[in-house]
């Protein structure tokens, strides 16, 4: 593909953009900025929305007292119980354990620390649950720009 032929369709990361190689005016790979194109647009689109579903199944687990906020976080931050355990220096079977609100709710000082250095928030902040899901994508701009 040419590099007057890379795709530049409106995209969910908005300024971002990805890097493509193309070929230049003299055949030369060379790396050429793309705002995306239509079918990753759609792709990444739908990763998004299944990650935010996630999120807000999370949320609800969480505010309904079946899970603690680690649930939470680990949608959030897109990590499953092993990813999570290997991130913590814990065994699977103790974040297992921590994701149960009783238990959770006695954890100590270090540990909530230990999971919050991971998480990358503050120890103090790791109980604070949002109402949504805050994404670092706007979803709802796109799918506007896509209708119009």
């Amino acid at each position: 593909m040419k590099r007057e032929d890379v795709p530049q369709d409106a995209a969910i990361f908005g300024q971002w953009h990805g890097i493509c190689y193309a070929l230049d005016d003299e055949g030369r790979y060379v790396l050429t900025p793309s705002a995306g194109w239509d079918p990753a647009n759609v792709a990444n689109l739908q990763a998004w929305e299944v990650i935010a579903e996630e999120i807000r199944e999370a949320i609800e687990a969480v505010r309904s007292g079946t899970a603690s906020p680690l649930a939470f976080h680990m949608a959030r931050c897109q990590m499953d119980v092993g990813l999570l355990a290997s991130y913590a220096h814990l065994p699977r079977w103790r974040v297992r354990r921590h994701l149960r609100p009783a238990v959770y709710a006695r954890l100590k000082p270090e540990l909530r620390a230990r999971y919050a250095r991971v998480f990358g928030v503050a120890p103090e902040h790791l109980d604070q649950i949002p109402d949504m899901p805050q994404l670092p994508v706007a979803l709802d701009e796109y799918r506007e720009d896509q209708a119009q």
